[in-house]
């Protein structure tokens, strides 16, 4: 009967396996979930979903699948349903104390309550409060919450109590991690995270599973194992456009500068401005005063690092391509000759830029900074950064 719905995930995009499937139908088939459409939802997510890139696309194709489920009323699912006798004594051995169950037999049983409540449900029409009949809140009648019975079917009355199913998946609070969507706090790591290569170093201080259970089997006495933590051993170079243009993408750019300081251990930085010409520097405040040579940045980091330009790439071509063209000073070489430096000195580099994609052929610099980092020019995406991550690991 979730074939439907398997289908409709896998046209919705969601890479969801075979296997994912296979293990969320023996999660129902083991009673993980029942008559709970909230828990069903997330059951459905945790064993179909791996990438929360995914959870967007996934909130739409559930609703899709499963229009109306939040509109099933208890009479329909009480009719419907032949609950059995001891499941329902399981189920006051759990919830019930001795004195409430002997009061429960006083009125004939499970049976007799059950079907009062299945009565009471098809007789009303409207939500009630207080009282000591109808099923509603802050009353004394047998079937509700938040009133007192001692002999009583609590009706809605839980931890999740006011986050119904329908409000989870149509809220969809991880809409903005759509792959085709721009960048924002929570989702840049995603991304960053494909640009890791492991190693292990420094003390020995991280459990080692695997090794801990084979020395005890093989030892007969708890022997705990340790190995070097591991760390990413990628070493990157962020050379950030500021100023300008650049104003208006300040809040994303400074999102990723935050979330690459936390990803890489091995991360140098340097700020710019239009173009790469002789002088960078890491303080905008002494940004005039306090400039390095950018020839000795080129001395000082190996060809091991990862280069990666932050920029809109937004400038008169002249600041590219010509010695004096910058706007802001002197410039003895053009851009292009210390663009075309440092691709050389580390060969493999990236150009992150946050205008969107479709809107970069409307400015002929951003053409030309383009063909200097041979197509190696990627949108502030989550899939543009994907995609960056992938190349710089080649």
């Amino acid at each position: 009967m979730f074939l439907p719905f398997f289908e409709t995930l896998r046209n919705s995009g969601i890479p969801v396996s075979l296997r994912e499937f296979l293990s969320f139908l023996e999660a129902l088939r083991a009673g993980l979930v029942t008559y709970d459409s909230e828990g069903f939802y997330y059951l459905a997510r945790m064993s179909m979903v791996k990438d929360e890139r995914n959870i967007d696309r996934f909130d739409r194709a559930f609703a899709a699948s499963f229009a109306g489920l939040d509109k099933i009323t208890p009479a329909e699912v009480m009719g419907a349903i032949d609950l059995p006798a001891d499941w329902l004594e399981k189920m006051a051995e759990k919830h019930l104390s001795e004195s409430e169950k002997a009061e429960i037999k006083a009125l004939g049983g499970f049976d007799k309550l059950m079907q009062t409540l299945i009565e009471r449900l098809n007789e009303q029409k409207a939500r009630h409060q207080g009282g000591n009949k109808w099923i509603g809140t802050a009353g004394t009648s047998p079937f509700g919450a938040y009133g007192y019975n001692p002999e009583g079917i609590r009706i809605g009355q839980s931890e999740s109590r006011h986050q119904r199913a329908v409000k989870v998946w149509d809220k969809r609070e991880f809409r903005n991690l759509d792959d085709s969507v721009e960048l924002g706090t929570r989702n840049i790591k995603v991304a960053l995270r494909r640009l890791r290569r492991w190693a292990r170093d420094g003390a020995a201080e991280e459990l080692d599973l695997n090794s801990t259970i084979r020395a005890t089997a093989e030892h007969g006495y708890l022997d705990v194992q340790t190995r070097p933590e591991r760390r990413n051993a990628v070493k990157v170079l962020l050379f950030l456009d500021v100023g300008g243009s650049m104003d208006a993408h300040i809040k994303v750019v400074e999102e990723l500068f935050s979330a690459a300081r936390a990803e890489f251990k091995h991360l140098e930085y340097f700020y710019f401005h239009n173009c790469l010409y002789e002088g960078v520097w890491r303080d905008n405040r002494r940004r005039w005063d306090a400039q390095i040579p950018t020839e000795e940045v080129l001395h000082t980091y190996g060809s091991d690092y990862k280069c990666i330009f932050v920029g809109d790439a937004s400038m008169s071509p002249y600041e590219i391509a010509y010695p004096g063209g910058a706007n802001e000073h002197m410039n003895a070489e053009a851009g292009e000759v210390w663009l075309t430096r440092a691709r050389d000195q580390w060969p493999s580099n990236l150009w992150i830029n946050p205008i969107p994609k479709d809107h970069w052929g409307y400015t002929q610099s951003i053409g030309m900074i383009r063909n200097i980092f041979a197509k190696q020019m990627i949108p502030m995406t989550l899939a543009g950064l994907d995609e960056g991550m992938k190349n710089l690991l080649r």
